[in-house]
């Protein structure tokens, strides 16, 4: 490529991004996600201490069961089955056998 007369070099093309590209499949078919988190100054120790825990395998059954423990949603229950563990001590549940009204037609 020339600018008046002078060759201007080009940047050679980048083999970073499809070696990059590359690294991010096989993390992906190994499993792991790539995260992007943004701490204070102090927790940061802390996080890469808890993402090297669950990273682990000697560790990582109870790191996730602590942390599940401590910051998971409540998991949610359906209507049948809080109704199915819903105490019932005192509760009449027999019907009366009154078919209503008489209606005339």
């Amino acid at each position: 490529m020339f600018f008046g007369g002078v060759p201007v070099p080009t940047k050679p093309k980048s083999k970073t991004r499809p070696v990059l590209a590359e690294h991010r499949r096989r993390l992906r078919d190994r499993g792991l996600q790539r995260l992007e988190v943004q701490v204070r100054g102090e927790d940061a120790a802390l996080v890469r201490t808890v993402a090297a825990a669950l990273a682990d395998p000697e560790r990582a059954a109870e790191a996730r069961a602590l942390l599940r423990g401590r910051f998971a949603p409540a998991p949610t229950r359906s209507l049948k089955g809080l109704l199915a563990s819903a105490p019932l001590d005192g509760v009449d549940l027999e019907r009366s056998p009154d078919a209503g009204r008489a209606i005339d037609l």
